[in-house]
């Protein structure tokens, strides 16, 4: 049955609603960053650019790098710009615009999220980089769809019987990374673990300006967690909701983060462009492999 206009909005031009691509326009592999600037960053390594196209924050670009066609995209903040970003990611790719119906064969993308990130533990150091093994998010994104099936429901349980929440908020889920991507990223120099997604960059992440939070001891709980050899490594503000959607709609997903800040030992980056850049050129190479 065809999608209603109410549900799969196009633009006149039958492009995707926000972000303004039409399905020739995206590669298999897709970069996702937050910042709509840092696309440049990452198309400025490019061979070709084929296309650049921008509403609101989501900006992407896609070209070749050695031969490899790659779309980079960006997000914005937050897992609520993350669910319009996957859905309609994956609609470019597996509804027939002309019909309105689901097609199918089902295409696969790649995605990989190049971000920055804060450590919670003091032995991962600023500057360095680490690749998000599973997430635990905060937001409830993926508790408005059935997502049972996707996600660590025993790693959720101890997390969530560890921190003793206030019920009013929302059940932390755990979703793993790609296990091929993963493996495929992996780096002596890389830092792994467990990324926790929050909901906010302040009070969400037991920082304090003029508000006071209501758990003062959260950060320090998340330092303490354990399970087996385990731990929580890093906090930012999308990779579970990347890996709750595409885990659900079968895409492969990975988070590699730059690590800016160490909430442990205050220190924050000296300079940040050098890391992230690094990042960058790093996944570039290893995307180009794939």
């Amino acid at each position: 049955m065809p999608l209603a206009s109410s549900e799969l909005i196009l633009n006149e031009d039958q492009s995707i609603y926000h972000l303004h691509l039409k399905p020739e326009n995206l590669a298999d592999v897709v970069i996702t960053v937050g910042d709509p600037d840092r696309v440049a960053e990452v198309s400025r390594h490019f061979e070709h650019i084929e296309i650049s196209t921008q509403k609101r924050e989501f900006k992407t670009e896609t070209g070749t790098f050695k031969g490899k066609r790659i779309s980079v995209i960006s997000t914005g903040i937050g897992t609520d710009n993350i669910d319009i970003v996957l859905n309609e990611l994956d609609a470019l790719v597996n509804i027939d615009f002309e019909t309105r119906e689901i097609k199918e064969q089902k295409k696969s993308l790649q995605l990989i999220r190049l971000g920055t990130s804060g450590a919670i533990q003091s032995d991962i150091p600023v500057d360095s980089i680490l690749l998000s093994k599973r997430a635990l998010g905060f937001d409830s994104l993926l508790h408005f769809y059935q997502s049972a099936s996707v996600r660590d429901h025993a790693f959720e349980q101890a997390f969530s019987a560890h921190l003793q929440l206030n019920p009013e908020k929302s059940t932390p889920y755990c979703v793993e990374a790609d296990s091929a991507l993963l493996n495929h990223f992996k780096n002596p120099n890389y830092f792994e673990g467990t990324t926790v997604t929050n909901v906010g960059f302040y009070g969400p992440q037991g920082r304090t300006l003029r508000l006071q939070t209501e758990d003062v001891a959260l950060n320090e709980k998340l330092q303490s967690f354990r399970l087996n050899s385990e731990k929580i490594t890093n906090l930012e503000m999308e990779t579970s909701g990347i890996y709750g959607l595409s885990k659900l709609l079968d895409h492969r997903a990975l988070s590699v983060n730059a690590i800016l800040a160490n909430r442990a030992t205050g220190k924050f980056s000296k300079n940040p462009s050098e890391i992230v850049e690094r990042m960058i050129t790093e996944a570039l190479e290893r995307i180009a492999e794939l």
